[in-house]
């Protein structure tokens, strides 16, 4: 008869007793606490890896009724993407309201370096941790190293700062993202020439100027006969995205392609219909939203580059609490993937 043993986690008591020690001894070592011998840490530390024990940090907050409190920074103005990040920023704190965590959404002007920056330097002391949409801007970068050098955790959310001192950036390899709607556009336009127009929100959010390189990167070496023309930068602005597609339209009458790294796609939309020219030029943008939902399934978006507002929301929160409390961050659960939704896969 085979004997079937029943795994389990091990337990801080299962440590002090394989390292000969007590239990209080033990929870000073895991704790890093002061008042234990080096030799005495050794054993104790020996036992935690022959066990493979790891601590219950939820538990221990909750115990111990230790509180983190968090500031999201968030756009002002905010777009679609941005409101539905800011919806599961809500969602998310439910969740960490159980870890003993909370958290605060600031609204800043982040398309204003002055503004950003002078937001991260008056944060109240009360925060232990920021996640930021950032700008990489020199004033940014400077004051998210004084909230690090101060021993706040400072997570970039969606756009980064990767000069800044911040340990973690979360959103999507906008790089890559950026190759890919150049491929994209590539292959929707089967060879054709022509101009393509790039509207940016600014060239300083790393993500959007991150997606305009790997875009003219893909187009440059792989398809010759299209030319990028110069990005115009729409502030994530409908009226201003309106204007500028009106002027590419009426610039360039050979237009073919479009590429929206930001957000304001309906003025871009409204400047089409317009000009009567609704799928008849590619175009690709950026965050499924009820408006980019309905402008793919009727033709005018061909295809749309996601990334999930909720995992990042998560994932920033998860985060700044594993840096606060020393829990493992495992990077392969905190990658925020590319998603491409063309009208065939639109649940």
């Amino acid at each position: 008869m085979t004997e079937h043993r029943l795994l389990r986690r091990s337990t801080l008591e299962d440590v002090a007793r394989e390292a000969g020690v007590s239990l209080a001894t033990a929870d000073r070592v895991v704790h890093r606490r002061d008042g234990v011998r080096e030799k005495t840490i050794r054993r104790v530390e020996a036992a935690i890896a022959k066990l493979g024990y790891r601590p219950n940090a939820a538990a221990a907050i909750l115990s111990r009724n230790r509180t983190y409190l968090f500031a999201f920074i968030l756009p002002e103005n905010s777009n679609a993407f941005m409101a539905h990040l800011a919806e599961q920023v809500g969602r998310t704190s439910e969740w960490l309201a159980q870890q003993n965590g909370f958290i605060d959404v600031l609204r800043v002007d982040v398309f204003d370096p002055v503004k950003l920056a002078d937001a991260l330097w008056n944060l109240p002391r009360v925060y232990e941790g920021v996640a930021v949409v950032a700008l990489d801007d020199a004033r940014v970068r400077a004051a998210m190293d004084d909230l690090v050098a101060r021993g706040v955790h400072v997570v970039t959310l969606v756009s980064d700062a990767p000069g800044s001192r911040r340990p973690n950036y979360v959103g999507i390899d906008n790089p890559a993202a950026g190759r890919t709607a150049g491929s994209l556009m590539g292959r929707f336009l089967h060879g054709r020439k022509g101009p393509v127009g790039i509207i940016t929100g600014s060239l300083s959010l790393r993500d959007h100027a991150e997606r305009h390189f790997g875009f003219r990167q893909v187009l440059a070496a792989e398809y010759p006969n299209l030319l990028a023309l110069p990005p115009a930068e729409g502030r994530d602005d409908s009226d201003r995205n309106y204007e500028i597609a009106r002027a590419l339209l009426a610039q360039h009458p050979d237009l073919v392609g479009l590429y929206n790294a930001g957000a304001g796609n309906e003025g871009i939309a409204a400047a089409l219909r317009e000009a009567g020219r609704p799928g008849h030029i590619v175009w690709i943008a950026h965050e499924l939203t009820a408006d980019t939902r309905r402008l793919v399934l009727e033709g005018t978006i061909d295809a749309i580059i996601n990334q999930d507002a909720g995992h990042e929301a998560r994932s920033a929160a998860r985060i700044l609490l594993a840096l606060c409390t020393g829990q493992l961050i495992y990077p392969d659960q905190e990658r925020i993937r590319i998603e491409i939704f063309l009208r065939d896969n639109l649940a």
